[in-house]
């Protein structure tokens, strides 16, 4: 399958190309914002380094949250921006899942509690059974809701790992705090045919809200 992987969920701007009988073209910047205007040349390169048409392309995937309000619009809308003009499908993946992924390359199959730091107390968290598959639905909470999933089995990974670490006896695989292009690769690859275009999953209301004070009442 040929595949273009998008990710913009997080501090990270990447970008992963695949196809038949090579290697991937994996490229990531630590950019923390503006990637609008560092996406598409990074698309750009990795396709030409890869020697492949965008008419050629199986297949977008690309990550849906949770992550940045702001990014997450950014690589979605690249994604469906893209599969109009190339009318190749567009398979969306969860960033958590991308974080177990990444846990589950570096441990094997074990069970993983993947874990974002959401900041104000709280974590965005899902628990991955050992072959991959969800065993919750993602979530926003404290630390302290998640420690009665850890089981001696369960591994813990993503950049709030070690906030469930300090109530329980997890292991911490990794402490990563963006989705590794790689595993969102694997994952995509993977993943079946898609329903529908893909949506953000934001798991809680935005930090910033439209000002309505100085608002014209309409008639």
């Amino acid at each position: 399958m040929r595949m273009l992987a998008i990710d913009t969920a997080l501090e990270n701007c990447s970008v992963g190309v695949v196809r038949p009988g090579s290697a991937p073209v994996l490229m990531t910047e630590t950019i923390g914002r503006g990637h609008a205007e560092r996406l598409f040349g990074m698309i750009e390169a990795a396709m030409a380094e890869a020697g492949l048409a965008f008419s050629a392309l199986d297949r977008i995937a690309v990550t849906i949250g949770p992550g940045s309000f702001t990014g997450l619009r950014v690589g979605i809308a690249a994604a469906r921006g893209l599969a109009l003009v190339t009318g190749c499908p567009v398979v969306g993946v969860g960033t958590l899942a991308v974080i177990a992924e990444r846990a589950r390359g570096i441990a094997g199959p074990v069970p993983v509690l993947a874990v974002l730091d959401a900041r104000r107390g709280e974590i965005y968290a899902q628990l991955f059974r050992e072959n991959g598959e969800p065993a919750t639905a993602p979530a926003a909470d404290s630390p302290a809701s998640f420690a009665a999933l850890v089981t001696p089995a369960t591994m813990l990974a993503g950049s709030g790992a070690a906030l469930v670490a300090a109530a329980t006896a997890a292991r911490i695989v990794h402490a990563e705090s963006a989705p590794d292009i790689g595993a969102l690769v694997r994952l995509g690859l993977a993943a079946p045919a898609p329903a529908g275009p893909p949506r953000p999953l934001y798991l809680r209301p935005p930090d910033a809200k439209p000002q309505t004070a100085a608002a014209v009442p309409r008639r």
